[in-house]
């Protein structure tokens, strides 16, 4: 990395060409392949690192391990994934990447329906109760 791009908010503007290992799955993680010019998650385990406070900016300090928690939907179609960092808490979204594995995806995209917060075998008893 060149000093001008280890300065923070060279990103927000500049494409981030950068390999790196991920510090969860110790996976080499290369720019080719996600289909955008802003890799900022590994697309084996989807984990990150807390380096920005706003998208590229490389603001934080933190450096704590981004675990991907939940996904979304924009208006678009496109797909995001929510991280929260393990040492600070704080929550981001993220653009999936085209080359982000699709079954962790799904995976992370089913985890309220699998474990949703009542229990499944009331799921009748409740549903009923709320068209009355």
């Amino acid at each position: 990395m060149s000093k001008i791009e280890a300065e923070k908010g060279y990103y927000i503007d500049h494409a981030c060409g950068e390999t790196f290992i991920c510090k969860v799955c110790g996976r080499e993680v290369v720019p080719e392949g996600a289909g955008s010019d802003h890799r900022n998650h590994c697309p084996n385990c989807l984990s990150s690192i807390h380096v920005d406070e706003k998208p590229g900016d490389r603001a934080s300090d933190c450096e704590g391990v981004m675990d991907p928690i939940g996904v979304w939907v924009k208006n678009n179609g496109e797909w995001c994934l929510i991280h929260r960092c393990r040492r600070c808490g704080k929550l981001s979204s993220n653009r999936i990447a085209a080359d982000d594995n699709p079954a962790l995806l799904m995976s992370i995209a089913m985890r309220p329906i699998a474990n949703p917060p009542f229990p499944i075998a009331r799921m009748k008893e409740i549903t009923e109760a709320l068209l009355k």
